[in-house]
């Protein structure tokens, strides 16, 4: 029976993606169709940056009040932490959702994230998925309830059941959305503090910032504490997620930590348009493509020829013909010309 009616969730998730849904509106509609199976208190799921694991966007089930300091913890456990079933953990097991009552107890007691967070909001049980397509995570969610009535076997079966189509449903949206008129002029330039606090702004950013406001509150919020907490952890002392702005532009953020000055814990986080790079190698990914075709595809989009390429790459010119053949059939092109049109957004 829960087969059958994960079957059908996930023609209707499949249905919401054809049809050309944002990532938004389609986790909005999904964590309805779960929780029709999968009766939660509250819920989560977030877009995700596949290269670096940054939350880029949030849809709750309800609104639940997130504070800045929850923000902040949250990231902290979820990027610098140990806690239990943590996302990118997740992401590299065979099997993409987690119980929090099937981690060892000992990991259990001593979670921030559980007992420190979810617990005084009045929520004890959590599952969590991955939302993983061809080795590569497109979104994150959890779903908890409060004391009592643990997720059973089926009803982690049946998450699992839907979340391949999740993640190709996501990779998707990733795809469609379609760019507004340019973003706001200037140097979008922020210094946040080791938590991820907003301490000052430039003129451009604190604009920017009111756009994704208002378009998505709490949006950017959570991606700054995402991208500073990752940045905090990295041995590099930076993070970077690609994400889309309030009037759908692709935008680059990136955090860098500082070295200097009177608090070496801030952070300097800029925000920039994408690249033809960074939009492109993010959409090849969507569509499917392989890290081997995607290097064919860069030398296209450099405006390479056939020989060149070949000679870059070390294969022979029919191989680079196989390739793009390959490419053209999965992102639903002809010709050069029209790859580098719907690429370059």
């Amino acid at each position: 029976m829960w087969e059958e009616r994960a079957e059908r969730a996930r023609r209707e998730i499949a249905a919401l993606a054809a049809a050309g849904t944002g990532l938004g509106e389609l986790y909005a509609a999904a964590l309805g169709l779960v929780q029709q199976q999968v009766p939660f208190e509250q819920g989560c799921w977030a877009g995700v940056d596949p290269g670096s694991l940054v939350m880029t966007s949030v849809v709750n089930w309800r609104d639940w009040g997130v504070t800045e300091e929850y923000a902040a913890r949250f990231a902290e456990t979820e990027y610098a932490g140990q806690e239990p079933n943590r996302f990118a953990e997740l992401s590299r097991r065979p099997r993409p959702v987690a119980r929090i009552s099937d981690a060892p107890h000992r990991d259990v007691m001593r979670s921030v994230r559980i007992n420190d967070i979810l617990k005084p909001l009045g929520l004890e049980h959590e599952l969590r998925a991955v939302f993983r397509v061809d080795e590569a995570c497109w979104g994150v969610g959890s779903i908890f309830r409060e004391p009592g009535r643990d997720f059973s076997d089926r009803e982690v079966e049946f998450l699992a059941a839907v979340a391949a189509t999740l993640a190709a449903a996501s990779r998707i949206a990733v795809r469609t959305a379609h760019a507004g008129r340019p973003t706001v002029g200037g140097p979008v330039i922020v210094v946040a503090g080791p938590r991820g606090e907003l301490r000052a702004a430039t003129a451009a950013a604190v604009a920017w910032l009111a756009e994704v406001e208002d378009s998505a509150p709490g949006r950017f919020t959570m991606t700054l504490h995402s991208a500073v907490a990752q940045a905090h952890a990295s041995s590099s002392g930076t993070a970077r997620a690609r994400m889309r702005d309030a009037r759908n532009n692709w935008v680059v953020l990136q955090a860098s930590r500082l070295i200097t000055g009177d608090d070496p814990e801030q952070m300097v986080v800029t925000v920039e348009p994408a690249t033809t790079h960074d939009v492109a190698s993010l959409l090849l990914a969507a569509y499917g493509v392989t890290p081997r075709e995607q290097e064919v595809c860069v030398e296209v989009l450099s405006g390479k020829p056939t020989a060149d390429i070949a000679a870059r790459l070390y294969i022979s010119p029919h191989t680079v013909h196989d390739h793009l053949k390959s490419v053209y059939a999965k992102v639903g092109v002809g010709s050069r010309g029209e790859l580098v049109a719907k690429l370059v957004v």
